[in-house]
């Protein structure tokens, strides 16, 4: 019966239709009414396609064109899946608009990470070769400081909407809804480590973590933000300027952490953010993409060799490597560098996507240790407080102990001291008259009471000048 079963479920996903991948279309420069007429200047390309690439500087839309047969979708609506498409688009079937995304004009949606779901009508389908026609805008790389925003188009798939919905959730989670929630809680963190470290100096490099969390959320919001209120030239520049303050955060941050200073450097830093801005604004919004790929250079070669010397401080300090620290930084510098290749050649998509996640995941990671180290560091300052707290109310009692023992034997030698000067007096006066009663007095009655009395005084004296000591 088992295998009856899995070959009557073998039978039935064989024969279930599947989407079509379209992996080449025609191309058409003209953006006039009718692109793809006779005469119309067309090139064969195949899908993926960087257009942006090949047309240089031109930044007027272009036209591409597929011929398909109908999809057989089994009865479902058929769709149009891309999962890439910089920036926006039109879609045609057979003529026919059906679907308009984004503005086509400036400033343009930026909608290069997000995925697009779009149905095609079943009454807008002929039997024989169909037309899906594709107009897209998008910005050339001249004017762009990532060649991930440059126009491009990924290879468009077609067939039956419950085959291609999940690959839409899928890569619409991957691509802008898991970046949206690393964004925020980068935000958050960030916020909440920059006030902690601005209000405890000796922890200033979590203030300059802070700062490196926020900043790297706004570069993140390249992913998912898709309605800008100003002209691509701006939106770019302040991208691009954006990545000085960071590298200035993440520089600082590693020599605060390895407790090492050099006010040349952060001079330096400082001016290099000034230096940056001016020298894009210098070179223009059409030269913007070579000097922002000439400066992210230079940046990159500034934090490697700020991590080495990290690296190099704390293997002296402490004779090794930190584990914890020497994994996240590898691993910042392997998204990093995927990124950086990206911009040069064409790199698989997932292994891109989890690069540009991997980073501000491993910035979350960091961020939660350094509070972990943080809260630890408050726990033994506590512990330590307390100690010295309960030391010092020790101390403070022996004092107390002693003060009472000298306030006694101050006490006790005054009061020997008195002690001491009547029985002086006692002897030198009042013994001098009853010896001189003794000797001079005729009478026997009044001699012997005066010797008894002087007898009685003496006593009294060695009772006041002797000590008290332990028999035996």
């Amino acid at each position: 019966c088992a295998v009856v079963l899995v070959l009557g479920l073998m039978h039935v996903l064989a024969a279930a239709p599947g989407p079509v991948q379209l992996q080449a279309a025609w191309v058409s420069e003209d953006d006039g009414d009718a692109p793809f007429a006779d005469g119309a200047q067309l090139q064969r390309r195949a899908l993926p396609d960087e257009w942006a690439l090949w047309r240089g500087r031109q930044a007027s839309p272009v036209w591409y064109r597929m011929q398909l047969a109908r999809p057989d979708t089994g009865g479902e609506l058929p769709v149009l899946y891309i999962d890439r498409l910089c920036s926006n688009a039109e879609v045609y079937l057979n003529g026919q608009l059906v679907h308009r995304h984004g503005r086509m004009d400036e400033p343009l949606t930026h909608d290069c990470n997000h995925p697009q779901l779009i149905t095609l009508p079943t009454s807008l389908w002929t039997e024989g070769e169909n037309t899906l026609d594709l107009r897209l805008a998008g910005h050339s790389i001249a004017e762009v400081s990532s060649r991930l925003r440059a126009g491009a188009l990924s290879a468009p798939w077609v067939g039956p909407m419950s085959a291609l919905e999940h690959r839409f959730a899928w890569q619409k989670a991957l691509n802008v809804e898991l970046p949206q929630a690393i964004s925020a809680t980068l935000v958050l963190m960030g916020g909440f480590m920059f006030v902690l470290g601005w209000r405890n100096r000796r922890e200033s490099h979590l203030a300059y973590f802070g700062a490196l969390s926020i900043g790297w959320a706004l570069v993140e919001t390249r992913l998912w933000l898709r309605h800008v209120p100003v002209s691509n030239a701006v939106a770019e520049f302040l991208l691009a300027s954006l990545y000085a303050f960071i590298v200035l955060a993440a520089v600082q941050f590693l020599l605060r952490y390895a407790h090492w200073r050099d006010r040349r450097i952060d001079g330096l830093l400082a001016l290099q953010c000034a230096l940056m801005p001016a020298t894009l604004v210098v070179a223009g919004p059409m030269r913007l993409h070579f000097w922002s790929s000439l400066w992210i250079v230079v940046l990159a070669v500034e934090v490697f060799a700020a991590a080495m010397f990290y690296l190099w401080l704390q293997w002296r300090a402490r004779g090794g490597l930190p584990g914890a620290m020497t994994t996240l930084l590898v691993g910042i510098g392997i998204a990093i560098g995927i990124e950086l290749l990206a911009q040069q050649v064409s790199v698989p998509s997932l292994a891109l996507q989890l690069a540009q996640l991997a980073t501000p995941f491993v910035y979350v990671v960091a961020g939660l240790r350094l509070v972990q180290q943080h809260g630890q560091a408050l726990q033994a300052a506590e512990a330590t407080r307390e100690n010295l707290e309960s030391r010092i109310r020790e101390a403070t009692a022996e004092i107390e102990r002693n003060f009472t023992q000298m306030t006694e034997l101050r006490v006790e030698r005054v009061t020997e001291r008195e002690r001491k000067r009547i029985a002086a007096d006692l002897h030198d006066d009042l013994g001098a008259k009853l010896l001189t009663i003794v000797h001079t007095s005729e009478d026997l009655r009044i001699s012997t009471l005066a010797r008894e009395a002087l007898e009685e005084m003496r006593l009294s004296v060695r009772g006041l000048t002797g000590k008290p000591v332990r028999l035996g």
